[in-house]
């Protein structure tokens, strides 16, 4: 890797050990319940605008270019690991190697170098763990070099600041700096893969992923805070994976080997599974406030973010799927967070309509999660992941949509958002009656239900849910003020058209 190791190096340490090294370094605080607990401020999050892909010859043709995928100059890639590779020189570093994708056909072994012990633990939960005789042998498919502490300097390297992010297909290296969010690290290797995968006939897809008993499996599509994690974990299913997932001819695996939960407000009562893996040794805090003499979390803080994030592996989950892998899907859940209190909270898709929400990717971000959000602000992801698509959106929406109709899949829109009028003045979706909409679509149980078509996405709404009031299913009828509904929804389908431009002529 061109690295000097002139102080130690730690290769593949247990949890234990790596809690030791963590420690003895200050990088953060054991809780009193037993998981690490780490800050990564300044930075709380991902830094989209920091993510550049080297312009290469056998990629560049193919890569969808533009503000999600920016181009960096393959001579500023080369001075900018150079300089990586000389600022970790010397420090002691902690080397993991992990497999990504649970499908033994398409995994890609990975290596990732480190300075800090807890970024290498997040790493160890996040992704696949090879058993102690292939560690022997293990030969990386693609490598992570990892300098939080490293400034970039945009004149020399390219970069638009210090902060960096930067994939080399043709080297098959990635540089990750200026930031300390381990957030950076797993979602780099889903780009990776969602580059690597389609062109080996495989859909990648930023989903979760459970199964019924019948061997009945389904998706989870949406973006951060719309309940994807949440509603994959459900007790009466078992979880194949909260996030990330590839859909091959033989089925769906998961690309991960742990769970990256929200848990911002989490509470025992409402996520019991999720909610106990944040009192177990091993699990990783990221930005949760932790007093610092007694040891005790506060998930209901959002001192330092509303961002707050636990790292775990997914064996944590009681009745999860050890071999990550099931058969193709029967239904598909698109679930969004409308903070205009328009969309219904459940409706079933024809295969069109699934195509055109897939494109579209829609949620809304609430007053107080970004700095500068004083009110809904509309969300258009393509693919309900454009951040990590280094592909056309078309690509993978023609892959699902193929896959749609060989399958005979079911697709649902479900909205985990307001009700009652618009966020600050109607109310969050209960999530109980949001488990049942959810299980008795799953289940079967409105497929023979009437529906109405509701007018302002033409979408089929059921007229009866089990467990759910009937007047809740129609959202117009919850607002007192049925004229601001009419004129939020049209707002709504504007803003939909308006996005849906970009798509003109493709699809």
């Amino acid at each position: 890797m061109g690295i000097s190791t002139e102080q130690r190096l730690h290769r593949n340490l247990t949890p234990s050990q790596l809690y030791e090294h963590a420690l003895r370094r200050r990088e953060g605080i054991v809780t009193n319940s037993g998981p690490f607990a780490a800050v990564t401020s300044p930075h709380t999050g991902r830094s989209p605008n920091d993510k550049f892909l080297v312009q290469e010859p056998d990629s560049r043709h193919r890569i969808w270019w533009g503000r999600v995928n920016q181009p960096i100059a393959p001579e500023k890639f080369d001075r900018l690991k150079a300089d990586v590779q000389a600022h970790l020189s010397g420090q002691e570093l902690f080397v993991r190697d992990v497999y990504a994708g649970a499908d033994p056909n398409f995994r890609l072994p990975i290596r990732f170098i480190t300075p800090n012990a807890w970024h290498a633990l997040f790493v160890y939960n996040m992704f696949l763990r090879p058993a102690d005789g292939e560690l022997s042998h293990f030969a990386p498919g693609f490598e992570v070099l990892h300098a939080p502490e490293f400034q970039a300097d945009p004149r020399i390297h390219g970069t638009k600041s210090g902060t960096f992010i930067v994939v080399s297909f043709a080297q098959r290296t990635i540089l990750i700096g200026g930031t300390r969010y381990a957030g950076e690290l797993k979602k780099s290797i889903f780009t990776i893969l969602n580059y690597l995968l389609p062109l080996k006939g495989v859909l990648s897809m930023h989903c979760s992923a459970n199964v019924g008993k019948q061997g009945d499996c389904a998706l989870f599509f949406g973006l951060s805070g719309t309940g994807k994690t949440t509603l994959s974990a459900d007790p009466e299913r078992r979880l194949i994976g909260d996030d990330e997932h590839g859909w091959s001819d033989a089925g769906i695996f998961n690309f991960e080997g742990g769970c990256y939960a929200k848990v911002i407000r989490l509470s025992r009562e409402g996520e019991p599974e999720i909610y106990a893996t944040t009192e177990m040794f091993g699990t990783v805090l990221e930005n949760v406030d932790v007093n610092p003499e007694t040891g005790a979390v506060d998930l209901n803080s959002q001192r330092i973010t509303e961002n707050t994030r636990a790292s775990y592996p997914i064996h944590y989950i009681p009745n999860h799927v050890p071999e990550g892998m099931a058969g193709h899907p029967k239904h598909i859940v698109f679930l969004t967070c409308d903070a205009f209190g328009v969309m219904p909270p459940i409706a079933k898709l024809s295969s069109e309509q699934a195509m055109y929400h897939f494109l579209s990717g829609y949620t809304a971000k609430v007053a107080g999660t970004e700095r500068g959000v004083t009110e809904p602000k509309e969300t258009f992801s393509a693919c309900f992941g454009a951040p990590f698509l280094p592909l056309p959106p078309t690509v993978y929406a023609k892959m699902l949509g193929e896959r749609i109709a060989k399958h005979t899949v079911q697709c649902w829109l479900v909205n985990t958002g307001w009700t009652g009028g618009p966020y600050g003045v109607g109310h969050r979706m209960d999530l109980k009656l949001t488990r049942a909409m959810v299980r008795a679509a799953l289940a079967g149980k409105l497929d023979t239900v009437r529906t109405r078509r509701e007018p302002v996405f033409g979408l089929q709404v059921p007229l009866h849910v089990p467990g759910v009031p009937d007047e809740l299913l129609d959202p117009r009828t919850t607002w007192k003020d049925t004229a601001a509904y009419d004129a939020q929804a049209a707002r709504l389908v504007a803003l939909f058209k308006k996005n849906f431009e970009q798509f003109d002529g493709l699809v």
